[in-house]
């Protein structure tokens, strides 16, 4: 007499998927957009910025949080992505706001090649009343 030692089959579908190749599309998706988004913002303010000689950059400091001043051709004043410009009130506001953070922002002073000095003297000036002594001046490098 023959036995057969087989166990009966069943057919049932699989019901786990193995989602760990979506999850690291999605993470790297994620960071993309990340990064990307941080190039675009400070683009939406058409800015003509002024030249300057081109000289070796300092490292930034990777943990430092950046916010972007513009100040347009007409002398309108922006804040981040907003492209709606704010009056001076505003902007007082949003500086004292800024500096009660832990950790304040590195100011990016973004000031068009047109806009009158005075301008960009007055946004020191709130600046310093701020207690936001952290800035930069965004420039374009000179076309030889």
């Amino acid at each position: 007499m023959a036995r057969t030692f087989r166990r009966p089959r069943q057919s049932h579908p699989i019901a786990e998927l193995n989602v760990t190749n979506l999850i690291d599309l999605g993470f790297t998706l994620l960071i993309i957009f990340m990064i990307t988004t941080q190039a675009t913002q400070e683009q939406t303010i058409p800015v003509n910025l002024p030249s300057e000689s081109k000289s070796v950059q300092q490292n930034v400091d990777k943990s430092a949080h950046f916010v972007a001043i513009s100040i347009d051709a007409r002398g309108n004043t922006y804040i981040d992505e907003n492209t709606r410009p704010v009056g001076m009130a505003e902007l007082r506001s949003r500086l004292h706001v800024y500096a009660l953070e832990p950790k304040p922002p590195v100011i990016r002073i973004r000031g068009d090649a047109r806009v009158p000095y005075e301008k960009i003297v007055a946004l020191m000036d709130e600046l310093k009343k701020a207690n936001l002594l952290k800035f930069t001046f965004d420039t374009q490098a000179a076309s030889k």
